[in-house]
Order: C-alpha cells, then structure tokens, then sequence
C-alpha cells in the first residue's frame, strides 16, 4: 500500500501518484516547490498559504515542498490540497501514518473547487488501495468508478477535522452506469427515400465502419449522419469507463448513460484541436469521440495537413501526441463519419441543377482527399438529392425507424463480441488483417467471384481488406456463418462509388 500524502499528475487518460514531502526551517519566510511544477503549481503557494491562515496555521520560517518524482511533469491545481494537507503535517496539525490520495484546488477562504481528472484518479486510489479524497462537485464522477473508497471535501477545515478524529466524512456511494431509454434525435423514419443510403449507415453502426456520404447540397446527408447515433448499440462497460476517462481529462461534463459520444467539427478546426495536443496536452476530437461518432461535414474543406493526421488514429484505433513536453496516447477508436458535394458548385450529377465547375476546378476540388485517406474510408456512398416529385410521392411511404434498426445492430454487435473476445476485439472494423484472412469462412463460390471482381477494380491491398470486412459485417447482420457471394457483392459497391467520382459514372 502507498504511504504517506499523495496527490496526482495526469498523463493521458492516466492518473500518476505525486508523492508531497515538505520540510520547514528556520529563518526568513519563504515557500519554494520543486519537482518539475509548472506556472500553475506555483501559483498555488499562496493558495495554500491563505487557505491555511483560515484555518489558524500560520506559516513561518522557510519551507521546501518536493513533488515526487521529481523528473516527472506536474501540471494544473490538481496538487493545492495535498500540498496543503502535507504542510498541516509538518506543522504538526495532523499525524497521517497511512497512504491516502488528495486532490482539489483551494479557494483564498479554504473552499474546494472541482477539477480534471476526478475518474483517472479514483481508478489509480482503487487499484492502489488507498482512500481519494475530492472536491464535493467531483463527487458525481468518482461514484461512477466502482470499489473506490473515497470520500467528497467541501472545505479545507472539513478535512482536516476528519484527519484528526473530530468530525467524520460520509463515503461517497458508487451508484455505476444508468441504463436510460434512449431516443434518437433524428429517426430514420423522418428521411424521406435514400434508402441505399440508409442501409450503409446501418452497415456502418453494425460493424463500427467508417463512411463517407457524398451528394448535392440538401440532400439529407446531415440528417443521415445525426440518424447514426440513434441506432448505435449502447456502450458496455468497459466503453464507458474508455469514454469517462477521456472527458474526465478533458474537463468536460459527464454523463452517467450508455448512449455513444457524437462530435461535430467545423471544417476550419486546426490539427491540434482534432487529434489534441497543446501546452497542455488535451485530447482532442479524435479522442472525444471514442467509442463514438466523429462527423466531419464539408470534408474538403478541411486542411491537408488535418485530414493527413487523420490517417494514423483511423488505422490503428489510438493517437500518439509528442511535443517538446512529452508524449501521451489517448483512445481513438472512432467511427468516422464524413459528408462533402460532388464538386465546389455542389451540383455535378444533379437531376434538377447543372454544374457550373470547370474541369480544373473540380480536379483541384477532388485532389483534396488523399488516396490514403480515403483508403481508410470503407463506405463511400451517394446521396442524391429527391426530385420534387419524388418529396410528394414519399409521404405516404412508411420508412423503417430507428429503433428496429438499432435491434438488428446491437444482434450483429453481440455475434461479433462473441466471435472475437477471445482476439480482444469488439467488431469487425478492429480486426488486424492478418486475423481477418485466418478466421474468415466464406462460401466456395466467392473467391472466383472475387477474383473476376478485382480485375475491373483498382484496390489497394488496405482496400480489399476494408471489402472483407465489410462483407463480414453485412453477413451478421443477416446471421450467417459463411460470407456469400451477395455479401461481397454488395460489400464491393460501397467501393466502386469512390468518393467524389461516382456522378461521373
């Protein structure tokens, strides 16, 4: 078990043990910190040092307060309480001889403030065995960790009572993950028509699929996109304690149910504020949406450099962020969910409006998305926006809703759960290529087929696997054992419309 005063440091979605020694001297006043803290950490000298004087310690003489390891980079306001509770031991406040985890930031008048990183904390204090003491607004998240002992501080003055026996603090209650009924925003009933479409999202949610949406300017891409998320299965456990860790770091809001992260990104976000990075090393959207939806509209639109620094994360489901500060990796297993025009005017191949795009416009506009990148794209689907009398005609016409394609999602996710636990994957989507090709079983009739297939297609070897995969997904949605020759049939036709090039067909 660890000994003594403990506070935290994060590094990546991890929470790491910061030892506080303190030893205090004679002569002049003076507190220095040392142990690699940053601007923050210093400042929290004098934090401390008020909300101490509240309590009746008054500091003197001179006082050195070591953050242990010192090689190791502290960062924020995590470190105030335990810095505090450390000194308060040295004056003689408290007498501490067991292990115990503190963190929080300190008002002037001895209040405790929320900070970050409340759920990697009381995950290290579990597997530690040692108590966690938070601010009371952290109190939410640390209950959602189960078999953690801590325990919510509203004040300085609070705690130290209960360190010396005179008042005790309640336990903070683990209350787990609430299974809420979910509804989704946009219904899959409420589109009208594109029913092709509307099967390569269902394919998409199946098999975690990443998928690029491609059609005129109001043709319902977005809604199509924003249906996504209502017929994603819920998360387990295991992915929502991926998703707490990753919002936990980033300081952001949690949410106790199961439903999946869907994030939504403006084309001139910048590469730090897609994959994270930064002074101080924040996961970026890549990372929010784990587990989830990452929706990238006007996907042209977007920088080179960004959409290049995509191609790592969507192949090997994490991001590795080095800075001149270090290195972290966060969790990036994101579905990925593109939408972009035809061409810059919007209207090639449109039946009702004619494209106004030169020839060198719209191979400039096409040239934006790399090969690779949409190498890594297994869906490429068009949209093509209704005729109006085709809006009429469908008002009558009863589409499937969400929830019946959720059920058909969630049955194929759980035959891929089962299939692939004992590899260590969740779905199709994750599967190495060498566990692809060894455990996949297909009908006798679908290498020729195959084979005839890929004469006439110009697929690299990353492209046929995404086919495979894609056609394993399509077969459990159908519950079948064997991959037939219709699976990959139609697996093949979400490659034959290339982004961008499929009105030209």
């Amino acid at each position: 078990m660890m000994k003594g005063i403990n506070g935290i440091t994060l590094k990546g979605t991890l929470a790491l043990p910061v030892e506080i020694e303190v030893e205090i001297t004679g002569g002049l006043f003076s507190i220095t910190v040392v142990g690699l803290p940053d601007a923050a950490v210093k400042e929290a000298r004098e934090r401390v040092r008020a909300a101490l004087r509240g309590i009746g310690l008054t500091l003197k003489g001179r006082i050195a307060i070591n953050l242990a390891p010192a090689d190791l980079p502290k960062e924020g306001a995590l470190l105030d309480l335990p810095m505090a509770v450390g000194l308060a031991k040295a004056a003689g406040r408290v007498n501490l001889s067991d292990g115990a985890v503190f963190m929080g930031e300190l008002a002037l008048d001895g209040r405790l403030r929320w900070v970050r990183g409340a759920v990697p904390a009381a995950v290290m204090a579990k597997e530690l065995g040692v108590p966690l003491f938070v601010p009371r607004e952290n109190e939410r998240e640390v209950a959602l960790v189960s078999g953690v002992k801590a325990y919510p501080v509203d004040t300085l003055l609070d705690l130290m009572l209960h360190l010396t026996g005179e008042k005790q603090l309640g336990p903070i209650e683990s209350r787990g993950f609430e299974d809420e009924k979910f509804e989704a925003d946009v219904d899959l009933a409420d589109i009208k028509g594109q029913f092709a479409a509307k099967r390569a999202i269902e394919i998409a949610a199946a098999g975690h699929h990443n998928i690029l949406l491609t059609g005129s300017p109001g043709s319902g891409k977005t809604m199509l996109a924003q249906a996504l998320k209502g017929i994603l299965p819920p998360l387990s456990d295991e992915e929502m304690m991926e998703v707490l860790l990753v919002r936990s770091v980033a300081g952001m809001s949690l949410e106790s149910g199961r439903s999946r992260p869907f994030r939504t990104v403006h084309h001139t976000a910048s590469s730090v504020a897609i994959c994270g990075g930064g002074s101080a090393m924040r996961p970026g959207e890549v990372s929010l949406g784990n587990r989830g939806v990452l929706f990238l509209d006007e996907f042209p639109e977007f920088s080179r450099e960004v959409l290049e620094s995509l191609r790592q994360p969507l192949e090997d489901g994490i991001i590795n962020v080095s800075r001149a500060a270090g290195s972290v990796t966060y969790p990036a297993r994101v579905l990925l969910v593109s939408a972009c025009n035809p061409c810059p005017c919007g209207f090639l191949g449109d039946p009702a409006e004619q494209c106004r795009c030169t020839a060198h416009a719209l191979e400039r506009y096409q040239r934006k998305l790399s090969g690779p990148i949409l190498d890594r794209i297994d869906l490429h689907v068009a949209v093509p926006r209704l005729k109006p009398e085709e809006l009429v005609s469908l008002d009558e016409v009863k589409s499937e809703p969400s929830e019946s394609v959720r059920l058909r999602v969630q049955a194929a996710r759980k035959v891929q759960q089962d299939r692939w636990r004992e590899l260590g994957y969740n779905c199709n989507a994750e599967l190495p290529e060498k566990v692809l090709r060894r455990n996949l079983v297909m009908e006798e009739d679908v290498k020729p087929f195959l084979a005839q297939a890929m004469r006439g297609l110009r697929l690299s070897g990353r492209g046929f696997s995404r086919v495979l995969r894609v056609a394993r997904t399509i077969a459990d949605l159908e519950n079948s054992r064997k991959i037939a020759v219709t699976h990959i049939a139609e697996s093949l036709s979400y490659r034959r419309g290339e982004a961008l090039n499929h009105a030209r067909r």
